[in-house]
């Protein structure tokens, strides 16, 4: 509740990341009128630990909408790929001419085996997803450019430590419920040092301007044109990036971050979906999808809505 939050989600015990995105898939599906077999690509962003290793959630997704003999696509740039994955459809876009109607489908499903959903670092990380359908030519919500970057030093942020090939196994008493917190491995990297932690913070809003800049010079844009801005489901982060950019918190994704907690990939792409319902993203608003996520990457897609 400090950090802003007032709820978050948890799916019960046996529904998996696949089971959340084919439910938002087919709501999409239905919403929009569009039939399984018409989708020409699927992809999936995924920004939580896989359901098994060796494993394709792109392919077990199209199976579980009954889709046969498809061209998929998994993303996994963590709590990016939502976004980041847009500019990736485009550029398939621009050379698969035959690629017309795409299924774009993010998930969140915290392995609580893992990860403490409530550790892993400044936000309440929470099970949920998304999808949209996307098509070549649409004359709404029409994505613009995509721009992003890492910062290779910072990789082993937020990382989870057991389970992949390096460490496969947790040593005896290990428990996520007791693990050190995500932002430990932050205070460390700076050795705790108040100064190089405030200067940091600042350096991350900048590079978030960073990567909107580097979005708008792509698509022809200033950064004065963007009417809307929705952020990962941070309430602090939101707010630190609004009040520079000149943008009114009731034009960006605030309340629906306090409302649903980190959905990690699928935060923007429901902000976005849900602000169009009430009405506060109008046709012609210019709309900036931005983060921060592992790796560290900073990102920032723009659409015309």
């Amino acid at each position: 509740m400090r950090w802003g939050y007032h709820t978050f989600h948890r799916a019960p015990d046996d529904v998996t990341a696949t089971d959340l995105a084919a439910r938002a898939a087919q709501d999409a599906l239905a919403r929009t009128g569009v039939a399984a077999d018409d989708v020409d690509l699927l992809v999936l962003a995924t920004s939580e630990h896989p359901e098994y290793p060796h494993w394709d959630g792109s392919a077990a997704l199209g199976r579980a909408l009954k889709m046969e003999n498809r061209q998929t696509l998994l993303l996994n740039e963590g709590c990016a790929s939502g976004v980041t994955g847009l500019g990736i459809v485009a550029g398939l876009l621009a050379v698969q001419p035959e690629i017309n109607t795409v299924l774009f489908v993010a998930v969140n499903r915290v392995s609580e085996f893992h990860r403490n959903r409530m550790t892993v670092n400044n936000a309440v990380h929470s099970d949920g997803a998304v999808a949209a359908v996307l098509r070549r030519g649409h004359e709404r919500n029409t994505w613009l450019a995509t721009e992003q970057f890492t910062v290779t030093d910072l990789c082993d942020w937020f990382r989870t430590d057991y389970g992949g090939a390096v460490t496969p196994l947790p040593p005896e008493g290990w428990s996520s419920k007791t693990a050190p917190a995500g932002h430990i491995q932050v205070q460390e990297h700076f050795q705790r040092d108040p100064k190089r932690l405030r200067e940091f913070g600042q350096q991350a809003v900048t590079r978030v301007f960073d990567a909107l800049d580097g979005a708008c010079k792509r698509a022809g844009v200033s950064r004065d044109d963007v009417t809307h801005l929705i952020y990962i489901n941070d309430p602090d982060g939101i707010t630190d990036l609004a009040q520079p950019l000149g943008i009114p918190l009731e034009r960006t994704s605030y309340d629906i971050a306090k409302a649903h907690g980190h959905m990690g990939s699928a935060d923007q792409l429901t902000a976005l979906g849900r602000l169009i319902e009430q009405g506060t993203v109008a046709p012609g608003d210019l709309v900036a999808l931005t983060g921060i996520s592992i790796g560290m990457r900073w990102y920032c897609s723009l659409v015309r809505a």
